[in-house]
């Protein structure tokens, strides 16, 4: 079984298999990548994690997770530009730095093991976690209660000062979703990096992981754009103009359609 195959056929366990699909995620980047001697690495972080635990019922343990996370050396990775390393989670593990989804997803697995109930929620702009029925969100890079104030600080902040927060931003979130925003941060990081063969797999992913949208299809004919590859662009430009309502953005879809009408396919 492949990496691709082997990631989707974790979503299909119950409960899935979330950090194991992500482990998969990542091996398509890394052939090197052993996602069970990964997994087998994160039981001694389990123990010191669990031995750094008050005792506490386990719903009140969340909270503790993180902090004790933050004690081991676990933060957000501030490098500028992002790199993907900061999505790909064997490489988190390694330099205890990564992006808010990626360290989310180490405390959801810790999470599960322990017993300690924890649901992420796919906040626009940085990945949270929440205790289900708590009135807060927690901050998976420090463990910081967010109430509704902070919640719509830190909307504005990476949505601008007219965003407003709404309901679905609060939601929890599923092991797909999360798996669809990994590989949309990935896509987004290789491009950044100029890896274009590394982000047509991430965009390949995001296709099969939802029901394709207008933006997806867009970031993949951007990415078939660097790669010289016509074919494929005109493919995702076509779809893009069957899921487009916007008059303006319909028209702009055809004029580049045409232009590559006459362009030979080099692929």
């Amino acid at each position: 079984m492949n990496p691709r195959a082997a990631c989707l056929a974790c979503l299909q366990q119950q409960p899935a298999a979330t950090f194991e699909a992500a482990l998969w995620i990542a091996a398509e980047h890394d052939p090197a990548l052993q996602p069970a001697e990964v997994l087998r690495q994160l039981d001694s972080l389990q123990q010191q994690v669990s031995q750094g635990l008050p005792a506490l019922p386990a719903v009140e343990l969340a909270q503790p997770l993180l902090w004790r996370l933050s004690e081991l050396d676990f933060h957000q990775d501030d490098s500028s530009p992002l790199r993907p390393q900061a999505a790909l989670l064997h490489l988190v593990l390694r330099s205890r730095r990564g992006q808010p989804l990626s360290l989310a997803l180490l405390a959801l697995e810790l999470a599960q093991r322990l017993e300690i109930p924890l649901q992420g929620v796919s906040f626009p702009g940085h990945f949270l976690l929440r205790v289900p029925g708590a009135d807060h969100l927690l901050d998976p890079c420090s463990g910081r209660r967010l109430y509704t104030r902070e919640c719509r600080e830190l909307l504005q902040r990476h949505m601008g000062p007219a965003a407003e927060l709404s309901a679905s931003h609060l939601q929890a979130c599923d092991a797909s979703s999360m798996l669809l925003r990994l590989s949309r941060n990935l896509r987004q990081l290789h491009q950044v990096a100029g890896d274009h063969l590394a982000a047509l797999k991430d965009a390949e992913r995001v296709l099969q992981l939802s029901a394709p949208t207008l933006q997806d299809h867009l970031a993949r004919a951007e990415i078939y754009q660097q790669l010289e590859c016509p074919q494929g662009e005109r493919f995702d430009l076509q779809h893009a103009l069957l899921l487009c309502d916007d008059p303006a953005q319909r028209l702009q879809l055809s004029q580049r359609l045409r232009l590559l009408s006459d362009t030979p396919a080099l692929h």
